[in-house]
């Protein structure tokens, strides 16, 4: 038998760390080779890292919540001595894809994922006298998570108060108790805490400005509401508004590329390729896909890459190579009906575009009011790359571009 390092792995280009959100395994676990063994958060993506060997877990170095460099040791494994090594961590990454497939489905078969508890999720449960057997897992093969934990508690919480809401007042005393809650502690870890890290750094780093224009679509909504339903029976995908707004801002970066750049300490970088990136939420995960080469595309082949992305996103299927190289990012704030925000720039790129809700609002045309539907778009930039002169002519390019889309001027 020999004893073998497992390290952490590159889960990405230009990923140089990664958190352990929870442990999937313990010492004295069997483990085949490409089992997960661990989730990994890193500011890109969700992952689990692959086991390189078959055999025992030895030895757990490094605890959950731990933030590694990639390369350093997380835990040693024994194994039998014939077993190579991998040639490199990113193999593992690469292989583990057709791999896992054989083998998540022996393991969902004969549900060994399920009763697989992380140290985490048992010590959770323990604390608030939860049996796990009346826990549906959301993991790998129903494994249960410490967000499914967290979910329970919830529930529970949320049926007694229904219960004491539903209970009926029989004394004069009672009507005058109010009711007490304590204050819950959350753990800052797994996205939440990249996140905070992420915005810490964005806003520590850059010197942020912003600017707004007001973007008549009256056009735009009426052109996309007479198409949208021939547009899903023939594509099988919604037409959103979105699609629209990241096609005119792709055009509009081609023309304007010191919008389209980023901050290398001793220079800017012009990006030549216009890569899109947009936010995707799932539950209280925020991920940040991006639509590669925006600017070669139609509104059509856009409104694709963001369903696909997005479905990627809430089935947990997103890979490192869907949130590589974003050059720019738009973010659709006007989906939690927001009319004026400023959003922080996602490090290191130039800037961030906020697309806020569509409103109906009485504008004078022709010195007579008429209802059009106008929607804001405001801009975050970085002061050491950017200025208001060419950020203002950025807006208006957009603007103008947003304004003359119509059933004559636009093919999809």
């Amino acid at each position: 038998m020999t004893v073998k390092e497992i390290t952490m792995p590159k889960l990405g280009e230009s990923v140089t760390e990664g958190t352990i959100n929870s442990w999937l395994v313990k010492v004295g676990d069997k483990v085949n080779k490409y089992d997960p063994i661990a989730e990994v958060m890193t500011d890109k993506v969700n992952a689990e890292v692959p086991s390189s060997y078959s055999g025992v877990i030895k030895e757990i170095v490094r605890e959950e919540g731990d933030t590694i460099l990639v390369g350093e040791l997380i835990c040693y494994i024994e194994t039998e001595n014939n077993q190579e090594t991998n040639e490199s961590s990113v193999n593992v990454i690469e292989q583990v894809d057709e791999a896992t497939n054989v083998d998540q489905a022996t393991d969902i078969e004969s549900n060994n994922m399920r009763v697989r508890y992380s140290p985490a999720v048992v010590k959770l449960a323990s604390e608030h006298h939860i049996d796990l057997n009346n826990v549906k897992g959301t993991g790998l093969g129903g494994r249960i998570t410490r967000k499914d934990i967290y979910q329970y508690i919830q529930s529970i919480k949320t049926n007694v108060t229904k219960e004491n809401e539903n209970k009926p007042v029989t004394s004069s005393v009672k009507t005058t108790q109010t009711v007490s809650s304590k204050d819950s502690e959350i753990a800052i870890t797994g996205v939440r805490k990249v996140i905070a890290e992420n915005m810490v750094r964005s806003k520590r780093e850059i010197p942020h400005a912003w600017m707004t224009v007001e973007v008549d679509v009256t056009d735009m909504v009426k052109y996309r509401n007479n198409i949208k339903d021939i547009f899903k029976q023939r594509e099988g995908y919604s037409l959103t508004y979105f699609a629209f707004f990241v096609h005119a801002v792709a055009r509009a970066l081609k023309e304007f590329p010191e919008v389209n750049s980023t901050w290398a300490e001793d220079k800017i970088i012009q990006r030549h390729d216009v890569n899109i990136s947009i936010a995707v939420a799932k539950e209280n995960e925020l991920f940040v896909p991006v639509i590669k080469n925006a600017n070669e595309k139609s509104v059509t082949g856009i409104a694709k890459d963001i369903y696909q992305l997005a479905n990627k996103a809430r089935n947990n299927q997103l890979q490192p190579k869907d949130m590589e190289n974003g050059t720019f990012t738009v973010n659709n704030t006007g989906t939690f009906g927001s009319v004026s925000s400023m959003g922080i720039i996602n490090h290191p790129q130039a800037a961030i575009l906020q697309v806020e809700s569509i409103v109906k609002r009485p504008v004078i045309i022709n010195d007579m009011f008429a209802a059009r539907d106008i929607v804001n778009l405001s801009l975050s930039l970085d002061h050491r790359i950017l200025d208001g002169l060419i950020c203002g002519r950025f807006l208006k390019r957009v603007k103008e571009l947003l304004e003359n889309i119509n059933e004559e001027t636009t093919t999809i």
